[in-house]
């Protein structure tokens, strides 16, 4: 009889050992589909992490070019403000000119008319004398008192001539200059407008190419915009794959913990049945091995190495009377000689030869290279060359800068400089246009 009861023991043991197994068989299928769950969103974060990663490199990229964009465009403004405010004294420079040529004209018409006075009563007196010479000679002889009044007589009527001659010369002489003078303000005009129309294409190719630097600000603000979108939806892609692989983490935490406390409670329900049936065959003399089954520890390890990533990456979206001394051993003379060298020879934009053609900045550069003095290349650089000087205080050698423009003083009010295409290289008056200041390099 305590044999049946024992036997009957260990068959109901043994069921419960196969409901136990069975239970951890089950979690274990459980938990495999959670894990492929949790591979998964793995595999779609890391995409997208990747994802992000050359997106946010391509930001990086556009902005770094966005950049030198916007530095480039911020020079030409400033060329631009400078070619505008040389426009401007250009302007005033070329009005100025034009009333002085105005008044060259008035003084000209004027001196034309003395000149046609003179020459018509000077005409009157000769005729005068010349015509009635013999008697005018005879009466000087029959009525002078003697001699000496006879040679004055004679010496006065050639004073006469004399002097309307000279007057006249004179007169004949400031008709030249003024005529000269006219000519002169005349040619300044021309190159000052000629300038003016370099100074236009200038403007217009300065506006040309800042607005091609503003376009490609814009497409570059477009590209960036495009790409902090993709940004955006790649690092939400992340968090979402974040949270199911949290949330399918803790499912599977919570499992194995009551797949664990069953067990426990199912060990120790096995191990109390155990015992009463281990009492009731101690007449047998037999023992029941079979204790109650230990918990399987099968913990679930999950790897969440790339969690550490997520947070990793940017996604783009969260993240007057000076003069001052020589420094140069070089004779400003001796550079001012070199240059004269040059006169006649063509103006040419950009041009690098004294010979075959240059520009202003070009003529000056190249000028003061041949003594080893190295200057800018700029009309622009070169008015911080060197040391200040008052015009009054000019030497020859020093440079004569005016709005885009620069030249060599000769002394005297004179410069020699790469005026205009029409003109090349040639002399000029100093003070022909507004001088923005003056520069000692030597």
């Amino acid at each position: 009889m305590k044999w049946e009861k024992a036997l009957k023991y260990t068959r109901k043991h043994k069921r419960m050992i196969a409901v136990m197994m069975a239970g951890v068989i089950g979690f274990a299928c459980f938990y495999s589909a959670d894990a492929s769950v949790i591979k998964d969103a793995k595999k779609k974060k890391n995409e997208a992490q990747q994802n992000l990663d050359n997106i946010n490199q391509q930001i990086n990229n556009i902005q770094s070019e966005q950049s030198k964009v916007k530095s480039q465009m911020a020079a030409y403004d400033e060329q631009l403000m400078s070619l505008l405010t040389d426009m401007e004294l250009l302007k005033t420079d070329i009005d100025n000119k034009e009333g002085e040529i105005d008044q060259a004209k008035t003084d000209l018409a004027a001196a034309q008319e003395k000149e046609q006075q003179q020459y018509a009563d000077m005409k009157k007196r000769i005729q005068y004398m010349y015509e009635n010479g013999d008697d005018t000679f005879l009466d000087a002889l029959v009525e002078s008192e003697d001699i000496s009044d006879l040679l004055n007589r004679v010496e006065y009527v050639s004073e006469v001539y004399s002097y309307d001659r000279e007057l006249l010369v004179a007169y004949q002489e400031t008709v030249q200059q003024v005529a000269d003078l006219e000519s002169q303000l005349e040619q300044e005009l021309a190159d000052m407008e000629e300038l003016k129309q370099s100074y236009d294409q200038q403007e217009a190719s300065l506006n040309q190419v800042i607005n091609e630097k503003k376009a490609q600000i814009a497409d570059f603000d477009s590209q960036l915009s495009n790409a902090k979108t993709l940004a955006s939806q790649y690092a939400s892609t992340i968090r979402k794959q974040n949270e199911v692989i949290a949330q399918e983490q803790a499912r599977q935490e919570k499992a194995r913990k009551e797949a664990e406390e069953k067990a426990k409670k199912a060990a120790k329900a096995g191990t109390k049945t155990s015992n009463s049936a281990t009492t009731a065959s101690t007449d047998s003399g037999t023992t029941d091995s079979t204790g109650g089954s230990s918990s399987s520890n099968n913990t679930a390890s999950t790897d969440d190495s790339d969690n550490s990533s997520s947070g990793s990456s940017s996604t783009g979206l969260t993240n007057n009377g000076l003069n001052p001394s020589y420094s140069t051993g070089v004779s400003g003379s001796s550079v001012v000689s070199y240059a004269t060298n040059f006169v006649g020879n063509p103006y040419v934009f950009g041009g690098n030869s004294l010979t075959e053609g240059t520009d202003c900045s070009g003529f000056v550069s190249l000028v003061y290279s041949h003594f080893g003095v190295s200057l800018p290349r700029s009309s622009y650089a070169l008015q911080s060359s060197g040391q200040a000087v008052s015009y009054e205080n000019a030497q020859p050698g020093d440079i004569i800068c005016y709005p885009g423009h620069v030249a060599i003083y000769m002394g005297g009010g004179r410069i020699v400089h790469a005026s205009t295409p029409s003109s090349g290289i040639c002399y000029g008056n100093a003070t022909y246009r507004t001088i923005t200041m003056v520069r000692r390099v030597l």
